[in-house]
């Protein structure tokens, strides 16, 4: 087993072709996944050869969630400008977040700090921006979707948890559709439907999506112990 410092800028565990038996459906995100990451590396080559650092782009990107999350925290002020605004701050705050792995990889200039540091960013960011939407909720009287918003961020949490805790047992734990970047693809729809009062729908989706992958890794990694007992 050996580790590759994946597009979100954690480093991960890549397991042989015997490795165990995952479902059709995350096969296909594995090799979209891959793709993708593939293509941002080629990407990045260019700005490999500036001064421009992973720890950079992981500081610009934690600072635009986090902006992005204060703006959305005052929306009452001014529903649309607020909203849009401050999505539009986080999706490019999120797209740094990935680029900083692609541009580690591009430039060999990873480190692991610099994955450790980027992985617990990553949480602070989506985590701000989950709270303002609960604030959002909360203001509202929509005790609800404010659930639904706790759900969301505990179950992001977990999601991350998981993996890490399996892949450091020597496990894998990278399945389920409620990785990062759909999360952020959810909020991001969240947020641009919000002046029309949907904005707790695509709440609704990413907690019960955190939640199942949750579930999933945990299943998986119970059904990777079984073989290995029973080999």
């Amino acid at each position: 087993m050996v580790l590759a410092l994946e597009a979100g800028g954690d480093f991960v565990s890549q397991g042989n072709d015997d490795g165990p038996r995952v479902s059709e459906l995350d096969r296909v995100k594995q090799e979209y996944t891959q793709a993708a990451r593939q293509i941002l590396q080629r990407s990045m080559k260019g700005v490999a050869k500036t001064k421009l650092t992973p720890d950079m782009l992981t500081m610009v990107g934690v600072t635009l969630c986090l902006a992005g999350a204060v703006l959305v925290g005052f929306e009452e002020r001014n529903p649309k400008l607020y909203f849009w605004v401050g999505g539009i701050l986080f999706i490019v705050g999120s797209v740094a977040d990935i680029l900083d792995g692609a541009l580690a990889r591009a430039a060999s200039k990873g480190t692991v700090f610099g994955a450790f540091l980027d992985s617990t960013f990553d949480r602070l960011g989506e985590a701000a921006m989950l709270a303002a939407i609960g604030l959002v909720f909360a203001r509202e009287g929509n005790d609800i979707a404010l659930v639904a918003a706790f759900a969301a961020v505990i179950g992001s949490f977990l999601v991350s948890y998981t993996r890490a805790k399996a892949e450091a047992l020597g496990l894998r734990g990278d399945v389920g559709f409620g990785s990062r970047v759909e999360r952020v693809v959810l909020i991001s729809i969240g947020l641009a439907l919000a002046p029309w009062g949907w904005l707790q729908w695509p709440i609704y989706i990413l907690a019960a999506m955190a939640w199942i992958t949750v579930i999933q890794r945990i299943l998986f990694v119970r059904r990777q112990l079984r073989e290995i007992a029973a080999s």
